[in-house]
């Protein structure tokens, strides 16, 4: 069972469907798990749900080990597994290969993904790395440190993350502070209706609003969820990042 969406994906790319028992919210978006019994999302569970489901395992993230609490007290095991960097991209999906009983799989899938990874790299040519600023959500503005997965997703892209500095690896971020910062770039999803706000503050001062620099992906997990489909959210950044690298 899962608690993350990414982690559904995982299990799926691996050929895991059929040790998928429950997912979060949004996980039942996975190619496999479509049916699969939803039982909360990231700041919630229905722990009765779970425990009748009978899972060998649940799966979450470190944030979530006050949350799955009463599983454990009701005897169910819990594994939590980091999902900020680049590089728990390939822990996850080896951890999640161990525990479903796909090892060989999860190998197969990790290596898939950075091979193709390095092909998207080698295509790019960019003469400079734009800033790019990232908006999770438009009101209050939230983006994304240099430590997040994001950030390296931007780097791996051919630009570089405009923020440089963060407390968190996911943090609000101050108006006053985007102005100062004048990105190249605006990167967002489809689900913060940013475009909305462009007439107003702080996003018409922005240069990158003025020269049209806003991409939004329609797909936001293929950005956000540090998952097996990673790669189509590298390879739709550089094509966005192509025409102002130059």
């Amino acid at each position: 069972m899962t608690l993350m969406p990414s982690f559904a994906e995982d299990l799926c790319a691996i050929g895991a469907d059929r040790e998928i028992v429950g997912v979060s919210q949004y996980g039942a978006s996975a190619s496999c798990a479509q049916g699969a019994p939803q039982v909360g999302n990231f700041a919630s569970i229905d722990a009765e749900k779970i425990v009748a489901l009978h899972p060998d395992v649940v799966v979450g993230i470190p944030a979530q080990r006050t949350l799955t609490a009463p599983l454990a007290r009701a005897g169910i095991a819990t594994a939590f597994l980091r999902d900020e960097s680049y590089t728990d991209i390939f822990a996850d999906v080896r951890e999640l290969g161990a525990l479903s009983g796909k090892r060989a799989q999860a190998a197969q899938l990790a290596a898939a993904m950075q091979k193709r990874t390095e092909a998207l790299q080698a295509s790019e040519h960019f003469s400079r790395r734009p800033s790019v600023f990232v908006v999770l959500q438009a009101q209050p503005i939230w983006t994304v440190g240099p430590q997040s997965y994001i950030s390296t997703l931007l780097r791996l892209a051919g630009g570089r993350n405009a923020v440089t500095r963060l407390p968190r690896a996911y943090a609000q971020y101050s108006a006053e502070a985007l102005i100062r910062l004048q990105p190249d770039a605006i990167v967002t999803g489809s689900d913060t209706q940013l475009r909305a706000l462009l007439t107003r503050e702080p996003w018409r001062s922005l240069r990158a609003v003025r020269e049209n620099h806003v991409f939004v992906i329609p797909d936001p997990g293929l950005l956000e969820r540090p998952g097996p489909h990673y790669n189509e959210g590298l390879s739709w950044l550089i094509e966005r990042l192509r025409p102002i690298a130059k």
